[in-house]
């Protein structure tokens, strides 16, 4: 992450308690490379357990993922992010319009049949997704379901 990029994120993002006087002891990981780590994992697509050694253990990692995901940090930095993206392209926050598409994806075969459908037209059991992006092709929304 460019140095650019880390003061857009930086506002984004929660200050600790322990800095902020509220007591608690001292993170042992900067969030920046916290955050250079989760887009390590979700841009090269390996596991948790495959992260270099330049970063902080996996299980650090994950563990601050999972915990700004259930906070919604996460969905609220893409957001941030994305209005930024849409005010520089002289565009509203807020989309008017959405483009919907959709795909049916296979199920492995240890996934039970009660947690997956079957997609009679394409003659698919699994699950299926959509993917809804604005006019610049922003993602706003990408739900899963079975069919």
């Amino acid at each position: 992450m460019t140095e650019a990029e880390w003061q857009v994120v930086r506002a984004a993002l929660p200050v600790p308690a322990w800095l902020a006087d509220r007591g608690g002891r001292p993170e042992g990981y900067c969030h920046r490379v916290m955050l250079d780590a989760i887009r390590y994992v979700v841009d090269n697509g390996v596991k948790w357990a495959n992260l270099p050694c330049d970063f902080p253990p996996f299980r650090r990692v994950h563990a601050f993922a999972r915990r700004w995901q259930a906070t919604g940090l996460l969905a609220e930095l893409h957001d941030r992010l994305r209005d930024r993206v849409r005010a520089k392209e002289g565009r509203s926050p807020d989309p008017t319009a959405a483009i919907v598409d959709s795909q049916s994806v296979r199920a492995a075969a240890n996934i039970p049949r009660s947690a997956s459908g079957w997609d009679g037209g394409k003659r698919v059991g699994g699950r299926k997704r959509h993917v809804v992006v604005d006019c610049l092709g922003l993602v706003l929304v990408v739900p899963a379901h079975k069919p």
